[in-house]
């Protein structure tokens, strides 16, 4: 990666002069980190308040802070149609990203924290000591309400939290204590408000249970982490690392140059790129002007991990997506990826082309290297309804699929889910339903250096492919610190059968198959799988939260003599860190 290195210092170098004497109106910004209970808010009022914020673009996550905040302040301003759980939420957000606020309007007269007179109207906005703590402790720390240590000045600013997650529980399908420790530190902040920092550091131990178990088993590695090693009995231990620096080139350029996750899509689950793998080493660059958002990532991924103590071997993904807003509610969006090796850490240094088609470069460069293209979209409808989703094309012949005769090589995905804000009329009561649909073999390729994985795990779906499923989500904040959040996840896959690769693993090449035609989703070992999630979440402070998780397993293999059904109970406690998610 020295030369993605040299590449990143040469963008600064050229737009250095110009950063300096341009004055961005926004600044530099860390991003808001990926976490499914914090994005669910978010996305919530980018669906009434599109208008707002066009400059979102919800289907790149994730997100910049500062433009949360004003996604948040702008929608406080709609205090007539805010229930009190809403007014909780956007002052929440607004308080965990307050130092990228706009600046405060000068005909505004406070009222209270979060309340102003604007004529004679009150109006719920940023008021002066909305984020100030009452009682700090020993006078220098949680001086404001969400951080344990910070620093404010006119080009500097710092946030120091701890992270920790405590989780105890216990599974019918093993014995004993089921348990997640985890404690760590999250520091951001930024400089001259061009540069910002990030950085996440957490020790872990953890005992899962045993559907868990039975995925380490078999792909050797444990859930979103890399490196691990054992800890106790049936216990693994592993250090989870997350850092980068993001830098305002311009008004319109950002460009991140660290090691973390990204998300593409608007849905429950992503065909394109999910955060479900392990943080990776990436320098993105994002281009926003006018109705579009640009993005490129340029990544350096582990083809595998399990081959003791050596250098793991190297291979690298190439990603661009165009964003376009059509109209305020409507944004569809356009995709080409790329996963490839050179030999011993060589990097292709065609692909570093920001504006190519990547499929006419691997045509020129006669390689076999595994290029994906595709598109979603995002319907948002009266601001209740929004209709989203995704396609994913690698392989596909078109006499082939006019046949239907299920030729191996016909590799496609599609998505295709609805959200429902405030169901039938009652507040903060939100829905979610989801579709996803992937062909065998879609991900696999030749080899460990081309496929669709990065250390052991799929970059996309966590399931691979292979399967049809169906999702339900319904979430309900009667007050502002309590969510109720109910998932049903339906799964219909072909699971291999003894040494025969039936096209759903993503580790495994597409070569041997068993068959070249009459390939059919669920082919091979037919399971169908339901997975219920019951979690009542109550917010103690600002990103403090205790959970109470309930969930309910059924697994039913043609090929097995016996339906399996477990369950698993648990109780956490978590600061500063998003809930530890296992829905495969």
């Amino acid at each position: 990666m020295k030369f993605l290195s040299a590449f990143f210092l040469f963008f600064c170098t050229v737009f250095a002069t110009f950063a300096q004497t341009t004055k961005s109106p926004n600044g530099g910004s860390t991003y808001v980190p990926l976490n499914d209970d914090m994005y669910r808010l978010i996305d919530r009022y980018a669906l009434k308040y599109a208008d707002s914020v066009p400059e979102l673009h919800t289907s790149i996550k994730p997100y910049l802070r500062k433009t949360v905040a004003k996604l948040a302040e702008k929608a406080l301003r709609d205090s007539a149609n805010l229930s009190a759980a809403d007014r909780f939420n956007l002052t929440y957000l607004l308080q965990d990203n307050w130092n990228y606020l706009p600046e405060p309007e000068v005909n505004l007269i406070p009222v209270s924290d979060t309340t102003v007179m604007i004529g004679q109207t009150p109006q719920y906005v940023v008021g002066p000591n909305f984020n100030t703590s009452r009682k700090p402790i020993l006078k220098h720390f949680y001086k404001n309400k969400t951080d344990f240590y910070h620093v404010e000045t006119e080009d500097f600013s710092l946030r120091v939290n701890p992270v920790i997650h405590f989780q105890g529980g216990f599974d019918t399908d093993s014995s004993g204590f089921r348990y997640v420790n985890t404690r760590g530190l999250q520091v951001e902040g930024t400089i001259d408000r061009k540069l910002s920092f990030y950085t996440f550091l957490a020790d872990n131990q953890a005992r899962f249970p045993e559907y868990v178990n039975d995925r380490i088993a078999r792909d050797t590695i444990v859930p979103h982490e890399g490196y691990w090693k054992n800890f106790k009995e049936n216990g693994y231990d592993f250090f989870t690392a997350r850092g980068y620096i993001n830098y305002a080139l311009s008004k319109h350029i950002n460009v991140q140059f660290g090691h973390d996750k990204n998300f593409i899509g608007n849905g429950y689950r992503s065909l394109i790129l999910s955060d479900y793998a392990p943080a990776y080493f990436f320098l993105k660059l994002n281009t926003q002007v006018w109705k579009l958002q640009y993005e490129n990532i340029f990544a350096s991924m582990n083809a595998d991990h399990s081959i003791g103590d050596r250098l793991y071997p190297k291979k690298y993904f190439a990603y661009h997506h165009l964003s376009y807003n059509i109209k305020p509610n409507l944004n569809v969006g356009v995709f080409e990826s790329v996963v490839f090796a050179r030999g011993k850490g060589n990097f292709e240094l065609e692909y570093l082309n920001p504006i190519i088609f990547y499929r006419s470069v691997e045509q020129q460069l006669g390689s076999d290297d595994n290029a994906l293209l595709g598109l979603d979209f995002k319907w948002n409808i009266r601001r209740r309804v929004q209709l989203y989703g995704q396609l994913v094309l690698d392989e596909f012949l078109l006499s082939a699929i006019k046949a239907r005769n299920g030729w191996w090589a016909n590799k496609q995905g599609g998505q295709f889910g609805a959200k429902y804000i405030d169901a039938f009329g009652l507040k903060n009561l939100d829905l979610q339903g989801e579709f996803n649909y992937l062909r065998p073999y879609l991900y696999q390729h030749e080899s460990r250096f081309t496929n669709y994985q990065h250390y052991q795990q799929p970059l996309a779906h966590p399931m691979g492919a292979n399967l049809s499923e169906l999702i339900g989500i319904a979430t309900y904040q009667p007050i502002g610190k309590l969510a109720i959040t109910g998932k049903a996840i339906y799964t219909y896959f072909g699971a291999d059968t003894d040494t025969l690769n039936w096209g759903g693993n993503v580790l495994k090449p597409y070569v041997p198959h068993p068959q070249d035609y009459g390939n059919k989703v669920g082919q091979g070992n037919t399971t169908q799988q339901l997975h219920l999630d019951l979690t009542v979440s109550y917010q103690l402070k600002p990103n403090m939260f205790i959970d109470l998780k309930q969930i309910l397993r059924h697994t039913d293999a043609e090929l097995n003599q016996f339906d399996n059904n477990s369950a698993f109970s648990s109780i956490s406690f978590r600061w500063n860190i998003g809930q530890r998610l296992h829905e495969f």
